[in-house]
């Protein structure tokens, strides 16, 4: 029960990552601001908890507006009397923003605005209008991805906002670590999301890709990535900050010998 008595904000936490990490978080004793875009699924999240014994209710806000967020964080302080923990994890990841971040040469504006705006631009608000309200041992953990920390062949737009987490994360960290408010980051790979379980089982190649590119045999759960959110958001961390924490089943801990294979097949077609 390492967050009895704290109350913790988790943006985008109306499915996926972020409900598993408002459910641990609940489970561990947090009076947890369910916060997401769509109210429905935040309300979701919220009675979950509920239904369990834990303290949680559902605020709907775009995270992206600073009148909104303002409002929203605003809301859980007169509600909780207090925030201990900021978890920015909104992204936009439907089908008409993530869906369509492809090429770069055929990238649309509003696409980029959009993913920067609430991955980015939302973190900052968030951070802007959390921090006042934070005391000595108050925790921000961002999501980011090990997209930014690797290239690939679409979603520039989502890869070069979660890099630019990165460094946010650092300075966040540097500026108002003498109030004791600490500022991490999460870089998950592949996480085994109901979306990511649907869209693998629809493409048995896809999968068997996923499972090549990892050194561990299981690729993460939602709960997994919960784990190390709640240990950084805890006392437990007390002298961990301005990092970023990588959690991806060892994807990213060797060389790419999965895709260099791919692409000597594929230019060994091209000149056959």
């Amino acid at each position: 029960m390492r967050y009895t008595g704290r109350v913790a904000l988790i943006t985008g936490a109306g499915s996926g990552i972020g409900r598993a990490c408002a459910v641990r978080l609940a489970a561990e004793g947090a009076s947890v601001a369910v916060a997401d875009i769509d109210a429905g699924t935040a309300a979701e999240t919220a009675e979950l908890i509920t239904k369990e014994g834990g303290t949680a209710h559902p605020f709907e806000a775009d995270v992206s507006d600073e009148a909104a967020v303002r409002a929203m964080i605003a809301a859980v302080v007169d509600a909780y009397g207090r925030l201990d923990v900021l978890h920015n994890n909104a992204a936009a990841l439907s089908r008409d923003v993530y869906g369509r971040d492809l090429g770069v040469t055929e990238m649309d504006v509003d696409v980029w605005d959009r993913t920067m705006a609430v991955s980015l631009r939302g973190s900052m608000l968030c951070v802007k209008h959390a921090v006042p309200h934070m005391g000595p041992g108050g925790a921000i953990v961002n999501t980011s991805s090990v997209s930014a920390l690797v290239g690939d062949t679409d979603h520039a737009a989502y890869g070069s906002a979660k890099a630019a987490l990165v460094s946010f994360t650092r300075y966040v960290a540097t500026m108002y670590g003498e109030r004791g408010i600490r500022c991490n980051a999460v870089a998950p790979g592949l996480v085994l999301t109901a979306v990511a379980r649907r869209f693998l089982a629809a493409s048995p190649e896809r999968m068997a890709e996923k499972a090549a590119e990892r050194v561990l045999p299981d690729a993460c759960e939602p709960e997994d990535i919960a784990a190390l959110v709640a240990f950084l958001g805890s006392a437990e961390a007390r002298c961990i900050t301005g990092q970023t924490i990588v959690i991806d089943s060892g994807t990213t801990a060797h060389r790419p010998e999965h895709a260099l294979r791919s692409w000597a097949t594929a230019a060994g077609r091209h000149r056959g």
